[in-house]
């Protein structure tokens, strides 16, 4: 995809929609904690470096996070005692797989994006479609 954002522009685009938290954790980025993106459906798992599959979160959980799935690492997180955003992953997914329907392709990514939606609505938790 031509003229895409670089880095910093990515960056900035996903930390005004979405706050300047952790999706993770939700520790405030600062001097401390310096923010980065993540892509949510990974780009070994078919996952597009679209801004509707990146998220902001903190070098620990990014780094910490690993090859989990979302819902996985949320699931850790939240055994952790950490707040992780279960809203913000939840409109993220459904942001994805919105501009998968809207822009096409993404056949690898789609399984696995179907997959953590069914988790997370298993989950028994509501969140925004």
């Amino acid at each position: 995809m031509a003229g895409l954002p670089d880095r910093a522009e990515r960056l900035r685009a996903v930390l005004e929609r979405d706050g300047a938290t952790c999706i993770w954790c939700r520790r405030p980025f600062g001097p401390l904690i310096r923010p980065t993106t993540e892509h949510v459906v990974p780009r070994v798992k078919g996952g597009p470096s679209w801004l509707e599959n990146e998220v902001a979160a903190c070098g620990r959980c990014n780094s910490e996070r690993g090859h989990r799935t979302p819902v996985e690492w949320l699931e850790e997180c939240l055994r952790r005692g950490w707040d992780a955003d279960e809203q913000r992953l939840a409109r993220s997914l459904t942001s994805l797989a919105a501009a998968i329907v809207r822009e096409g392709g993404q056949r690898r990514a789609r399984p696995y994006l179907d997959a953590q939606l069914r988790r997370l609505r298993r989950r028994g938790r509501s969140f925004a479609a």
